[in-house]
């Protein structure tokens, strides 16, 4: 089956632009009905407009390309260690093959009215689900870091069954992702001692003004 299209003259398209607004068809007629739009009409300049037009048109119909920033959402901070950089491999010294002492830590782009930081560091590639190697809250924002081995105020079990950082300690295979997520808060976490990641994340519900992201990976050969 055949659909004939009328063609898009330049008065049919200046009224459809207008055809929004009162008189805006008949606005167009009379550009259309003008010796000046009739040679307009017939240049190349004039279907290069009418082109334009058109596809300015559809996108307006189509709206904005780009979707609005959900209302409320966290703003992000920067997260950053000497130790590593991100997407990089987390060193022997900060795994259970070493010292096993938690890696130095710094955080920038903090928003303004953040009473208290908290910490997380999980691994989302471990076999059985994520498994969680620090749970950590009280971390005072004028700090903006914490040095090597440091331990916040507060401190939650991690996977292992103690409280504290557990460095990386992978089965043999591939590198899994560590990611060190810090959290900017509107009031102090609260959680309990010994907290889990769930407690944490229950606790801190509703007070994240800020969070942000470092991933290092490490494998066992």
């Amino acid at each position: 089956m055949r659909v004939w299209a009328r063609p898009i003259t330049l008065g049919r398209l200046a009224g459809m632009l207008a055809g929004r607004r009162p008189g805006g068809l008949l606005a167009g007629r009379r550009l259309a009905g003008t010796s000046a739009g009739r040679r307009l009409a017939g240049t190349r300049a004039g279907r290069m407009v009418a082109g334009c037009a058109l596809a300015g048109m559809l996108a307006g119909c189509a709206g904005p390309g780009r979707e609005p920033a959900e209302p409320g959402a966290p703003m992000s901070i920067t997260v950053t260690s000497s130790a590593f950089a991100d997407g990089g491999d987390i060193g022997r010294r900060h795994t259970c093959d070493g010292q096993d002492v938690s890696p130095p830590l710094a955080f920038a782009g903090l928003p303004s009215g953040v009473r208290e930081l908290a910490l997380l560091v999980e691994d989302p590639d471990a076999p059985h689900g994520t498994f969680v190697h620090w749970v950590a809250w009280g971390i005072a924002p004028a700090r903006a870091g914490l040095a090597e081995g440091e331990a916040p105020a507060g401190s939650g079990t991690n996977g292992f069954g103690r409280t504290g950082y557990g460095g990386p300690c992978p089965p043999h295979g591939p590198a899994h992702r560590y990611v060190f997520t810090v959290y900017a808060l509107s009031r102090p976490a609260g959680a309990r001692a010994g907290a889990t990641a769930a407690d944490l994340r229950a606790a801190m519900d509703g007070a994240v003004l800020a969070q942000g992201t470092l991933t290092g990976r490490y494998a066992r050969a």
